[in-house]
């Protein structure tokens, strides 16, 4: 039996049913469309789209155009009349489809017992439509034909019909035991010509996509695993979704958050929840580059306050791009003194006399945890002293880019280096030798400062608490790290009457304790050096002992937020996880007691 593909009408076909999700991830096999002569006859609904004749003999020629014998039809049309066209065409199909079967079918299980359609397994099915697929030619007599079930007679003409046994599986199962083949064909062509399979295949990759064979002449059938390819397209959408949640959040530019000095003062009027607004004031921070949904969730906690973004390249001669949320008043603030230098050439003077003219950086980037190594420093100079002037772009292009990752400075004729724990600590607003002495290696040092505020940028926000506690602020502090905050409060000349400090590093708890000493804070340091510790009774103890807290103020490691280590601690999560914060999302109201 001919049969004829055609796309044009598959690229047309528009349908919606309520079996679309399972019936678009067939592949596109053969049309159920029958060439005549003189014209086309689809096959819909169960009945044939030409009108039938109501003469005996219009009838047979009508058959008899579809491609079946005389013989053939005359025998159809007396065994079943002729009231029933879709019988008649089923008997033509089966008798048709039986003519081509294998000899070998006499002698295949399915020969032997009767199984009954409703109980025939799908193991069994599938071992039947193996036994049919490399058939070529023979005859079968009526025994052999009466010996298969309804089923098996209609899945062994759909695999002659060139459906592979999966589009004739699933329209077995969609459409039920009792169907009629013309149900089953008009199916699976529906099923292939449905715009949405197109769209779905759209979004593949050639390799995803399945190539279904669209010779309809050809007697054997590339099976596809179509629940191989769901898979692969499964895995495809959640790939892309994860993608999105990795993209980082959109910035400000410039990012000045509610303002900076020098820079032009946007004007911003913003509403805080009632609950929120203070005294007692927080102040949270964190990474800003941070994946799509971080902040939601940081806001989320912190009665859903959006976070004001603010790179420190506008407060020194350093980049570092930080989110913070708090409910500090945004107005009348101003920069803490002395000015710190906003340039390399001004916060480091002695790399003028050896400054290339073809390095034009003026600002050195992020403060890492870690410095370039020496063998890195050796590699350009040994690149550079090739050349006697200007090496070529090329070199130029390594060099520089090497310096900007590490924040490499010139101290000498082609000779770069890393920034020294002193310079870092200017930059980052801290006094001289804050982080030194005391046992710290230059590795500590390095890890510390690198994991800590930038104190004129946090000075300028928290420059507004001034004229509110004249008489000092009691002070919680969080992931405290080496006292950005303690600096930046002492430095803006707010006595620190109570600081409890939280920090992990015994370190750091050192340098904090050090520098506390050295400037002869008069107020009280506590030390406590696990947030798990930090409970609902140590708080209320606390408070009883010197009262509520002023201002909380912390940022969690940001590791895993950002950069090449964001699965070496535990960060945000860890902070939710352990429960410093309500259920709710609120901050305890412990530590909010005034």
């Amino acid at each position: 039996m001919d049969g004829n593909i055609s796309g044009e009408e598959s690229d047309s076909f528009g349908w919606s049913s309520d079996d679309g999700p399972e019936t678009q991830n067939l592949p596109p096999s053969s049309s159920a469309t029958l060439i005549i002569p003189g014209g086309e006859a689809s096959i819909a609904s169960g009945e044939a789209s030409s009108s039938t004749g109501p003469s005996n003999s219009k009838l047979i020629n009508h058959f008899i155009g579809m491609g079946f014998s005389q013989k053939m039809v005359v025998k159809a049309i007396e065994q079943d009349g002729e009231g029933n066209t879709d019988s008649i065409l089923e008997y033509l199909l089966t008798y048709s489809a039986l003519e081509n079967c294998p000899q070998e079918l006499e002698d295949s299980p399915q020969a032997e017992p009767q199984v009954e359609s409703d109980n025939c397994s799908s193991d069994y099915d599938e071992s039947f439509l193996d036994d049919l697929s490399d058939t070529d030619s023979c005859t079968q007599n009526q025994e052999n034909i009466n010996s298969l079930s309804d089923k098996e007679k209609k899945m062994l003409f759909l695999a002659d019909m060139g459906y592979t046994k999966e589009e004739a599986s699933i329209a077995m199962d969609r459409c039920g035991p009792d169907c009629s083949v013309v149900e089953l064909t008009d199916f699976i062509s529906a099923a292939q010509m449905s715009r949405d399979a197109d769209a779905d295949l759209g979004e593949l990759s050639d390799e995803e996509k399945p190539r279904p064979n669209h010779l309809y002449k050809q007697k054997k059938r590339k099976c596809l695993d179509y629940r191989s390819w769901e898979r692969k397209k499964q895995k495809r959408y959640e790939r892309k979704f994860q993608n999105e949640d990795d993209e980082p959040i959109r910035l400000p530019n410039p990012m000045v958050g509610f303002g900076a000095p020098g820079e032009p003062c946007p004007v911003i009027h913003r509403t805080l929840p009632e609950a929120a607004v203070g005294p007692p004031y927080f102040y949270y921070e964190n990474v800003a580059l941070a994946p799509k949904g971080v902040w939601s969730t940081i806001s989320r906690f912190l009665y859903d306050i959006e976070p004001e973004f603010v790179d420190s390249k506008y407060f020194c001669a350093t980049a570092r791009k930080r989110g913070y949320i708090h409910n500090l008043p945004i107005q009348n603030r101003y920069p803490v003194l002395p000015l710190p230098p906003l340039t390399i050439s001004e916060a480091l003077p002695l790399t003028r006399k050896w400054w290339p003219s073809w390095d034009a950086r003026t600002k050195l980037n992020c403060i890492q945890t870690c410095v370039g190594s020496a063998k890195l420093t050796d590699r350009i100079r040994k690149a550079l002293e090739d050349w006697n002037g200007d090496p070529p772009l090329s070199v130029q292009k390594y060099v520089l880019d090497e310096c900007r990752k590490w924040n490499l400075v010139w101290v000498g004729r082609n000779k770069v280096a890393p920034l020294e724990p002193d310079e870092v600590e200017m930059l980052l607003g801290f006094p001289k030798n804050h982080t030194r002495g005391g046992g710290i290696s230059r590795t500590d040092r390095y890890k510390s400062l690198g994991n800590s505020f930038q104190v004129d940028t946090v000075a300028y926000h928290l420059s507004v608490l001034k004229d509110m506690f004249p008489g000092g602020i009691s002070l919680l502090s969080l992931f405290s790290g080496i006292g950005g905050a303690e600096v930046a409060l002492h430095r803006l000349g707010i006595p620190l009457k109570n600081v409890v400090a939280v920090e992990i590093s015994e370190t750091n708890r050192n340098i904090v304790r050090s520098w506390w000493e050295q400037t002869n804070q008069k107020g009280t340091l506590i030390d406590i050096p696990d947030v798990q510790q930090l409970t609902g009774d140590q708080l209320e103890q606390l408070i009883h002992s010197f009262g509520g807290f002023d201002l909380i103020i912390g940022g969690s490691p940001c590791n895993n937020l950002a950069g090449s280590n964001r699965v070496s601690r535990d960060g945000l999560e860890e902070i939710i996880r352990k429960g410093w914060g309500k259920s709710d999302g609120r901050l305890p109201d412990e530590a909010c007691t005034s």
